[in-house]
């Protein structure tokens, strides 16, 4: 398949989603190049496929994400709505009031140091190593500018612990957004105790009136400059109100743009400031709720949280070997699941042989299984200097993930389908260096390319499953303001050190992700159903009723969650140890 360019729009529902899309921009823009004449060979991932290319009134190209995010009232900070790539100066001839006038002036949010370093930086200062005048760095939006931005962040890397700085998202937002982008529901807050999106109910309310004629606006404009639109990416927070507006915007999608693929991707956090047993109650009913009126809507819907489970006892958040980030800190937890997803990702953003959503869709979403889990391997452990049949052999009878979507897998080969993707090896051996008549200690070093180690590893463990495989040599590039959150076992590229060295900064990362389709999703969306069973809202919690929708409505869509719950049972007929139970669950 060629380089056409294949569009998508994302779409940010809900805080959380905001915080794993602001780190996902910032890794795609850091892989970027500003710098097309420069003779380096084009990147493995077509950038175009989720930025667009714009001009200022003033002339000056632009290079935005194709993006509409939605947030609550307050949820900004220092960030304003409509940017400032766009600015105009105010007209000379407008009416001005001539009469007295008493000037209310509010202090302005606090910025972090490295926002103030933004700030330093579009005024042409701390750029010692730029080669360009100040008058060109004072605008930072055109290509050259850009790609100088970057590196001087580059050089300032060790300066940023935002930790105990970070409120919202906007905080570490290192790229200018379209005027279009964002859009503010003003009828809910971020903060406070009143006018909270909490309810499922409330989300599907919303999505009529002023917030349908704005979306429906921001969507026009994205996707009538497309040419080959492929569809959209979702990411929805689930714990809140947004999991109902989620479920009437993909259903949106799902009656304007037919034939297009939706990829939506539900957001929890592992925790949520000031919980409570009523609040937990709701969370979990718009977990139920939310997961499947958006996989009713959606080409394929896959949870992403690092929380042990989606019930009101989850196990202990998702850890990994080579990560020491804190699970609390929506910071460091959305750091990690933009990490993956820009793995998750990779096949529909091939500049060659690409996948495009829908194909990715029907290979994974079949036989009523819309539902599907990621695992990832953040890092993916490979000592530098090794060889990938070595790093591969060592897991004979594990696997080298992590469940992404609080689905443990069930260990025994059973999937019913997979989309694979390592990347970021660049540099490293992809085959056994092993001289001739030397004895492959594995098959893995029988192999002739890494596409051919990693299928056949896949195979060992999955015989019987289809799958697709994707090998990208570029890894993820880390830059400012990215969370150092990785172990002193790790040198500069992400790789385990091979000798004992000075911490170092880690600016890039290899990571292996998958998808699947698996029967372990059956006890996992079962476990979903009964929880949200045991407990009648009308005696819990009557307030998450009062929007709708009515405790029918709810009872229907838990037997469809149940319903769905059984089309994962495995391919040999057999029943999972869940589904008895399910049964059970009929009165």
């Amino acid at each position: 398949m060629g380089s056409i360019c294949r569009e998508v729009v994302t779409i940010q529902l809900g805080h959380y989603s905001n915080f794993v899309g602001t780190h996902w921009w910032n890794l795609q823009d850091a892989s970027l190049s500003y710098e097309p004449d420069s003779g380096a060979p084009p990147s493995e991932l077509q950038s175009d496929v989720l930025f667009r290319e714009g001009v200022t009134l003033g002339g000056h190209i632009t290079y935005t994400p194709r993006l509409i995010a939605m947030d609550l009232k307050g949820s900004l900070q220092t960030l304003r709505q409509e940017g400032s790539l766009y600015e105009t100066a105010k007209d000379p001839n407008a009416f001005t009031w001539e009469g007295d006038v008493i000037t209310h002036k509010e202090s302005p949010p606090t910025k972090n140091s490295f926002l103030q370093d933004l700030d330093k930086l579009d005024e042409g200062e701390i750029l010692a190593e730029a080669e360009f005048s100040s008058p060109q760095l004072q605008q930072c939006t055109g290509a050259v500018a850009m790609d100088t931005v970057n590196r001087s962040l580059e050089h300032a890397q060790k300066l940023y612990h935002l930790e105990g700085s970070v409120r919202v998202w906007s905080d570490f937002l290192r790229i200018h957004l379209h005027p279009r982008t964002i859009s503010v529901i003003n009828q809910y807050n971020h903060d406070g105790e009143s006018q909270r999106l909490e309810a499922f109910g409330q989300g599907e309310a919303l999505c009529q009136g002023v917030v349908l004629e704005e979306l429906e606006d921001r969507l026009h404009f994205f996707v009538e400059e497309c040419d080959y639109l492929q569809g959209f990416q979702v990411l929805c927070d689930l714990a809140d109100g947004f999991s109902g507006l989620g479920s009437k915007v993909t259903e949106l999608l799902h009656d304007s743009y037919g034939g297009r693929g939706i990829l939506t991707w539900g957001l929890a956090p592992v925790n949520h400031p000031d919980s409570s047993p009523v609040k937990e109650f709701y969370h979990l009913m718009n977990y139920a709720l939310g997961t499947i009126n958006l996989a009713n809507h959606s080409s394929f819907f896959c949870p992403l949280t690092l929380r042990g489970g989606l019930g009101i006892r989850p196990t202990p958040p998702t850890s990994f070997p080579h990560l020491n980030y804190d699970p609390t800190l929506w910071y460091h937890s959305s750091a990690v699941l933009a990490l993956a997803m820009d793995s998750l990702t990779v096949s529909y953003r091939l500049r060659h042989d690409s996948a495009p959503m829908w194909q990715l869709a029907d290979a994974l979403a079949v036989s009523g299984r819309k539902v599907v889990a990621a695992y990832g391997a953040v890092p993916f452990p490979m000592t530098q200097g090794s060889c990938l049949p070595d790093a591969l052999g060592g897991y004979t009878d594990t696997l080298p993930w992590r469940p992404l979507s609080a689905c443990s897998e069930l260990g025994d080969g059973r999937c019913f389908g997979q989309s694979v993707t390592l990347r970021g090896l660049e540099g490293q051996n992809l085959t056994s260096p092993l001289t001739p008549g030397t004895e492959p200690p594995t098959p893995l070093h029988n192999a002739r390319s890494g596409e051919e180690v990693l299928a056949c590893f896949m195979r060992s463990h999955y015989p019987a499953t289809p799958m697709a495989v994707q090998l990208l040599s570029s890894p993820s590039k880390l830059t400012p303001p990215f969370p150092q959150i990785f172990s002193q076992s790790l040198d500069p590229q992400g790789f385990l050190r091979s000798q004992t060295t000075p911490p170092n900064t880690v600016s890039s990362l290899p990571v292996l992700t998958t998808l699947q389709s698996s029967p372990a999703l059956g006890p996992w969306l079962s476990e979903l159903q009964r929880g949200a069973c045991i407990l009648d809202p009308r005696r819990v919690a009557p307030s998450f009723l009062s929007q709708g929708p009515e405790i029918g409505e709810i009872q229907e869509a838990l037997e469809q969650l149940r319903s769905m719950a059984h089309c994962y049972r495995d391919d040999r007929g057999g029943v999972l140890h869940s589904s008895s139970e399910d049964d059970d669950d009929d009165d």
